[in-house]
């Protein structure tokens, strides 16, 4: 099946003037349409729905291991290409982006080799920004 179509996805935020300015100022994603409740954003070509949802007692965030780091579940973020990931990483560390996973290359010399990074947005959902030098290994085995 062709990966052509631009992928939807909506997060839940307890504090949306905080994640709008994060979205907008930090990842620098253009804001489409907006209520009081919800605001859109163009994230690398794909539509991002941050949805204002009280705050309840903090949910501990699950850890997964792979490649000798914790990887926290559930995330979300989008495959870039390498060098609009290189050069991503570089304009999130000058913004003082405190990263979960520092930007660093996975599986190097194994199928699926991969630049990855892990942050989180201010209401504490896990962001991943991955990268693959050959956009043919995304499925590899």
């Amino acid at each position: 099946m062709p990966n052509v179509s631009p992928f939807h996805i909506a997060i839940p935020v307890h504090n949306l003037d905080e994640c709008r300015t994060f979205y907008r100022e930090v990842l620098e994603c253009e804001e489409g349409r907006s209520s009081d409740h919800w605001v859109d954003f163009n994230l690398f070509g794909h539509q991002l729905v941050i949805h204002f949802k009280p705050k309840k007692e903090a949910a501990e965030l699950h850890h997964n291991p792979v490649d000798g780091h914790d990887v926290p579940v559930p995330h979300y973020g989008v495959v870039l290409p390498w060098e609009t990931f290189q050069t991503f990483a570089k304009q999130l560390r000058s913004k003082g982006i405190e990263f979960i996973i520092e930007p660093y290359v996975r599986f190097k010399g194994q199928p699926g080799e991969q630049a990855t990074m892990f942050f989180k947005d201010p209401a504490g959902n896990a962001l991943e920004f991955k990268a693959f030098q050959d956009m043919g290994q995304l499925f590899a085995k």
